[in-house]
């Protein structure tokens, strides 16, 4: 794609890389294809490229975001099916990040867009304010359809309809300490405690802990770990976003050269792809650009560690699972082989829905803002999902579970809960009623 920025303005890093990326996009459309909303809306500026072309246009003329820009911005997942299809290796997930920031510095929301999202960023990376919230939340569930009748108040309808009816009982260390291998240890690792997820659903981790210690590798959950930043980077908050970067870089460098690290385990992939990514996040900062370089090479998603363990194969299970593959997990990250291969090796029957490359709607905190696309979108996960038959639905990141669970044909239980249960510990909780 041709572009006209002025020498001056690429004098700035971060409109030189906008530049680059913009460059690479080639018209192809193969983008438009594989994009939700685009299959869904038919909207050439709610796809890849004519969001690209929104982009361009906004950063090349130095102007503001305007309505229209904002509204297909907000549009997009962020699921990066596109980059996934792209053939000429558009780095979309940058662009869309720095176009992000770049709406959040200058452009003035309506007053209610503002709060609810000002609310979601005080809230969720906090668990002691998360668990707080959901137990109002319950309170308030009449209310939704009220809400629904006016369209600015719509996300807090769809916020209150995703509180689940009862929340698992907190540990009273919060999941936090050092959890030692039963066998000589082989491995020591971190593992990221999380925000939402240690509310929702704590006994991912539990499971997780539990696997690895009988492995042979030792596990530590820092208590002064924060949340990964992802929530607060997709919405454009990138000074919040490095806070908690820098704080879990020092906190995982600390713990390595007091004791050794030799992975950082994240059993939520939305967090994993941002883990990830902090080497670029920070990489303008003199002062952790190589900090978070080396914790980037430390991260892994749980699955991607167990595939170097060679785990023994387990007797065949009389049951199917169907694996939804979370769009953080197979575009984020471009993991979609080890998750299958495990389970298979752990006994069970693996199949695969239609349309998997296709987003559940989830999104972080989309099924909140943009609730409409996100319930069609869900609805046509569910109904795919739906026609494999399944005995169980397995998946590595809690935002699809939370958006699923409500509909789905069976039990929606975390991959590494199953793996758990296959190698020695108990059955998910999910599947006992």
């Amino acid at each position: 794609m041709q572009t006209n920025f002025t020498a001056e303005q690429l004098l700035d890093p971060k409109t030189a890389e906008a530049e680059a990326i913009v460059r690479k996009c080639v018209h192809c459309g193969f983008c438009t294809a594989t994009c939700p909303t685009y299959v869904t809306l038919g909207n050439e500026l709610d796809s890849p490229r004519g969001r690209i072309y929104l982009i361009k246009d906004m950063l090349e003329n130095g102007r503001k975001a305007d309505e229209q820009v904002v509204t297909h911005l907000d549009r997009c997942l962020s699921c990066l099916a596109c980059t996934t299809t792209c053939p000429s290796g558009v780095d979309y997930m940058h662009l869309i990040d720095q176009a992000r920031v770049h709406v959040e510095e200058t452009y003035k929301r309506p007053v209610i867009d503002r709060l609810i999202r000002k609310a979601l960023t005080m809230v969720l990376p906090y668990p002691a304010r998360f668990r707080a919230a959901l137990r109002l939340a319950k309170l308030g569930r009449p209310l939704a359809p009220a809400f629904d009748r006016v369209r600015s108040l719509k996300p807090l309808g769809a916020m209150l309809r995703l509180v689940p009816a009862s929340l698992p009982a907190a540990s009273k260390s919060g999941g936090r300490g050092t959890f030692k291998a039963n066998l000589q240890a082989r491995a020591r690792v971190a593992i990221l405690s999380g925000c939402a997820q240690s509310v929702l659903d704590p006994g991912i981790n539990l499971a997780t802990v539990r696997l690895l210690n009988r492995l042979g590798v030792e596990v530590v959950a820092s208590p002064d770990e924060v949340c990964c930043g992802a929530l607060v980077h997709h919405m454009g908050k990138e000074s919040q976003a490095l806070v908690s970067a820098r704080r879990n870089i020092d906190v995982w460098l600390n713990e390595k050269a007091n004791a050794g690290l030799d992975a950082i385990i994240i059993t939520a992939s939305g967090c994993g792809t941002t883990i990830k990514d902090y080497g670029h996040m920070l990489k303008h900062d003199p002062a952790y650009a190589a900090k978070a370089k080396e914790i980037s090479s430390l991260a892994k998603d749980v699955t991607e560690f167990l595939m170097t363990l060679d785990l023994p194969a387990q007797e065949r299970k009389d049951l199917k699972v169907t694996y939804h593959s979370a769009c953080s997990m197979q575009h984020g990250q471009k993991i979609t082989t080890a998750p299958k291969l495990l389970l298979q090796r752990a006994g069970f029957t693996v199949k695969d829905p239609a349309e998997g490359h296709l987003c559940c709607g989830s999104a972080g905190t989309y099924n909140i803002l943009q609730p409409e696309i996100s319930s069609t979108l869900k609805e046509r996960k569910l109904k795919n999902l739906k026609a494999t038959r399944p005995d169980i639905i397995a998946t590595g990141n809690i935002g699809c579970m939370t958006q699923l669970r409500p509909g789905s044909p069976a039990p929606i239980v975390h991959t590494i809960e199953l793996l758990d249960w296959a190698y020695g510990g108990p059955a998910p909780a999910a599947l006992n009623g």
